[in-house]
């Protein structure tokens, strides 16, 4: 037994069929006591304007979409430690998350952040066989959207936490996360220790992913998953708790609080919803099930399925997690299929790709890489617009003739 979809173009394919034929193990990307914090050229895509465009074109970095909310974006960097778990894959360390928090801003007078750390994005690029300089030195020199420091917008926030695929660093998932800090969201986006091609830690510690060397079983993916689940609770430990973690807490409305991720982190957003019942909503963007969702339901809460139109995530499709999945949710519920993307596409990788020129991991999306990431952040936008503002999106209410891609395969509730 293998670990689920992956980054490396070599294993890509075999793990795909071992999901058709073995099921439920995570549909998901590979690689690779008291807590701590600190706050630490081409075309332009859809949704970035021509001054924003020449600002990064500058900075000889790639051109990511802009978030399409009216509010400015900052973000801050948290490093958390659970020092009451053991990490699951290196059990002689306590459990470590990065977490990029993102909020509402007053301004973004700051330049932009950087994407990623140049030593996480060359550890990505490594991950799909790529060790061109020039295309390492592109991807490092990339700007976000989001400030650091910027001045919070006052007033109170729904939070979103957010986890990326097995494998994926979470910068991965950063188009996402800055497009609802946009609209009025507060978002943590976690990055889990030994999980990803390349993460860095404090004091310039790198950490890639043992657990792509070490999950080799249903067991393992399931462990997995729940492991992640306690991560994103203790994040919602860390920012609503006594003595918060990050300095702006107080933006966070504690009654309004999803989840949502790709592959095992979108997993990971439903087994968190079944331990924490502090978790209203939630999304699985294309992730198998690997910790079922509980006969029981999940106490009549909203939660969205949105995948891929292919086999595998359709209604009696290869991923027979989902089948279960939806019979035991137990609330308000979406099955979404896109077509034309694939398992990949539910994160920043198409724009990243498409840009850089580079071969896709697996068989090659028919959508453009705007239109995926336009659609993504559409539907999960207007699902946590539903279930944590109260604001109705006619959107999730059937098909569209604005975004013919994507189809209801359930339309219950």
């Amino acid at each position: 037994m293998t670990t689920p979809r992956t980054l490396r173009p070599v294993t890509a394919a075999v793990l795909a069929l071992a999901l058709a034929s073995a099921a439920p193990v995570a549909h998901a990307q590979a690689p690779a006591g008291p807590a701590t914090a600190v706050a630490t050229p081409a075309t332009a895509p859809a949704g970035v304007s021509a001054p924003a465009a020449a600002r990064r074109t500058a900075a000889t970095g790639l051109l990511l979409p802009g978030p399409t909310g009216e509010a400015a974006v900052g973000r801050s960097a948290l490093h958390l430690v659970d020092r009451s778990r053991k990490d699951l894959w290196v059990p002689e360390r306590a459990r470590e998350l990065m977490v990029d928090v993102f909020y509402p801003a007053r301004s973004a007078a700051r330049p932009p952040a950087r994407y990623a750390d140049p030593r996480e994005a060359r550890l990505l690029l490594e991950d799909v066989e790529v060790r061109d300089e020039a295309l390492v030195r592109r991807l490092g020199a990339t700007r976000a959207h989001s400030v650091v420091r910027a001045r919070p917008q006052p007033g109170k926030h729904p939070l979103v936490l957010l986890s990326p695929g097995f494998g994926a660093p979470r910068f991965t998932l950063t188009t996402l996360a800055e497009d609802l800090a946009s609209r009025g969201h507060v978002v943590a986006l976690v990055d889990h220790a030994y999980e990803s091609s390349g993460t860095v830690f404090p004091g310039g510690r790198v950490l890639t992913c043992v657990a792509c060397r070490k999950a080799e079983t249903h067991e393992d993916m399931r462990k997995a998953t729940v492991n992640r689940a306690q991560d994103l609770s203790f994040v919602l430990d860390r920012l609503t708790g006594p003595r918060p973690a990050w300095p702006h807490a107080s933006l966070i409305d504690r009654e309004r609080v999803g989840a949502a991720g790709h592959s095992l982190g979108g997993a990971a957003a439903a087994s968190v919803m079944a331990y924490d019942d502090r978790v209203r909503a939630g999304v699985n963007m294309d992730g198998t099930f690997g910790d079922p969702v509980p006969e029981r339901g999940l106490g009549g809460r909203p939660f969205m399925l949105l995948g891929t139109g292919d086999a595998a995530h359709q209604p009696g499709g290869e991923d027979v997690t989902w089948d279960a999945a939806w019979r035991n949710l137990d609330g308000w519920k979406r099955w979404l299929a896109v077509t034309g993307t694939h398992h990949f596409t539910f994160s920043d990788l198409p724009a990243l790709f498409e840009q850089l020129r580079l071969p896709y991991p697996g068989a090659q999306p028919t959508i453009r890489a705007d239109r995926a990431i336009g659609l993504v952040r559409t539907y999960t936008a207007a699902f946590f617009d539903l279930h944590l503002r109260g604001t109705h999106r006619p959107v999730l209410d059937g098909p569209t003739s604005e975004n013919p891609e994507v189809r209801f395969n359930h339309h219950e509730r």
